[in-house]
């Protein structure tokens, strides 16, 4: 009887942990659906909340475009062959597929809108970045007197963007300008696939901060409960985020705005970091610390990233590559000082033309929750159980780590109320790592999720038509 009872008793356990789930992504969907009723009545009160979806920046408009049939296409190969890909391709092999695929699933969901409007022309707006590029004549003269245009209402404002951000960010459109590769079309390309490196860098942080080889299942699965967690081989951690991370419904957003840029830049920065400190590699060391110090000069809510900076550190247990990173990161904060741009001041400045815009009409009270509506649709809903499994769980593990990191992140961004609106965008850089917990699904609902994930990503792409 006893032995009769245990399998009973643990598929009474998976069953309860799975409705949990379930009921996790239900209380997503609905704060999502109270922040849009609760923004809409705001409206019609006369207390409009600045933005004409709310909770997301972008117009309803039901639409199809050229892209549907790609995307359509691009979800359904990697639900049905991703999860058996990622079990059994080589990992580099794994890698190289999963960045193609989230290229594809990137650029496939921008032409839902068209190439023009939804490729081309999204970074030549006014606000955008690309307005500028043909002023910047002199980029020394422009990076010494970047600070003092950053303040509205002067002959020489810089335009939204651009004065919102540090000047790497302006950098790298006058850099594609000056190389040939000029236009909204090689601008929004970039974007696209530097962010698509997430797919990558997530997966691949994993791994080497699980102390994984190349990468390959054991034979079958070894699965404890450790509350209603599943622990599960480190390589398995690795392998089960790929498809979550080319899925990735923030992927609507990345393409194509700069915030995808960034995103890619500071997963990068992350993954080589781990490298350096798992790895004993000073060159991969180095680079991360360029890497994420040139984050800090693409945008200043990016300083965020030292929670996911920390897990890192933590879950390797080396310190002395560091002093590597340090130096790499030194070193540009050393070249732009000495260009003439003291990202303090620059930081100060931008604090107080944010609330000279719009963000001085947005309303707290509404967007220090309804922020998160529109981050949980970014980051997919799968995200609500992947969140409580990590909440629940006990070993300190990257896939439980690196979610909670990132929560932490979105969560000090909430609460500082200088991210009213618009986070589906700006926060990209940190939901993208709520996919290094997919291990923590059980196995037998994660072609479930995955399709969720899909479907929120068309479903908003679809509805709305978003401004980034």
């Amino acid at each position: 009887m006893l032995q009769r009872s245990r399998p009973s008793s643990a598929r009474a356990r998976l069953s309860r942990a799975s409705r949990a789930d379930i009921a996790a992504a239900v209380v997503a969907v609905a704060l999502i659906g109270i922040a849009a009723v609760v923004g809409g009545l705001l409206y019609l009160a006369g207390r409009p909340v600045q933005a004409s979806s709310p909770p997301f920046y972008a117009h309803w408009l039901p639409h199809i475009g050229p892209g549907t049939p790609l995307a359509l296409a691009v979800a359904v190969l990697v639900v049905w062959q991703g999860p058996k890909l990622a079990a059994r391709l080589a990992w580099r092999s794994l890698l190289v597929a999963a960045y193609a695929a989230a290229v594809a699933w990137t650029l496939s969901l921008a032409l839902v809108d068209g190439w023009q409007r939804g490729i081309a022309g999204r970074l030549t707006t006014k606000p955008e970045y690309l307005h500028e590029v043909p002023g910047v004549t002199d980029v020394p003269a422009m990076l010494r007197g970047f600070a003092a245009r950053i303040l509205d209402f002067q002959p020489d404002s810089w335009t939204t963007h651009v004065s919102g951000h540090p000047p790497g960010a302006l950098l790298v459109f006058v850099g594609l300008d000056r190389i040939g590769l000029a236009g909204g079309g090689w601008a929004a390309l970039t974007c696209v696939l530097a962010g698509a490196a997430a797919a990558v860098a997530v997966p691949e942080t994993v791994r080497l901060l699980s102390g994984g080889g190349d990468g390959r299942l054991a034979t079958g699965w070894r699965r404890g409960t450790r509350g209603s967690v599943a622990v599960a081989e480190p390589t398995e951690a690795a392998r089960a985020a790929v498809p979550f991370a080319v899925l990735f419904p923030g992927a609507v957003w990345v393409g194509a705005s700069a915030d995808g840029l960034f995103a890619g830049v500071a997963a990068v920065g992350v993954m080589a970091l781990a490298r350096g400190l798992t790895r004993r590699a000073p060159v991969s060391a180095f680079f991360g610390g360029v890497l994420l110090a040139s984050a800090l000069y693409l945008s200043y809510g990016l300083t965020l990233l030292a929670p996911l900076v920390l897990a890192v550190v933590v879950l390797a247990r080396r310190w002395r590559p560091l002093l590597l990173a340090a130096l790499g990161g030194g070193a540009v904060v050393a070249v732009f000082t000495a260009s003439g741009f003291w990202w303090w001041d620059g930081y100060q400045l931008v604090v107080e033309r944010y609330y000279q815009g719009v963000a001085s009409d947005r309303s707290y009270g509404y967007w220090v929750w309804a922020n998160l509506a529109a981050f949980t649709a970014a980051a997919g809903l799968a995200a609500a159980p992947i969140l409580r499994r990590a909440v629940l769980g006990r070993p300190s593990t990257p896939q439980r780590l690196l979610p909670l990191a990132a929560m932490v992140a979105v969560l000090a961004a909430d609460l500082s109320g200088l991210s009213k609106a618009e986070v589906e965008r700006i926060w990209l850089p940190f939901s993208v790592w709520l996919a290094a917990g997919a291990v923590l699904l059980p196995p037998p609902s994660r072609r479930g999720w995955l399709i969720v994930q899909a479907a929120t990503a068309l479903l908003v792409n679809h509805l709305l038509l978003t401004s980034w």
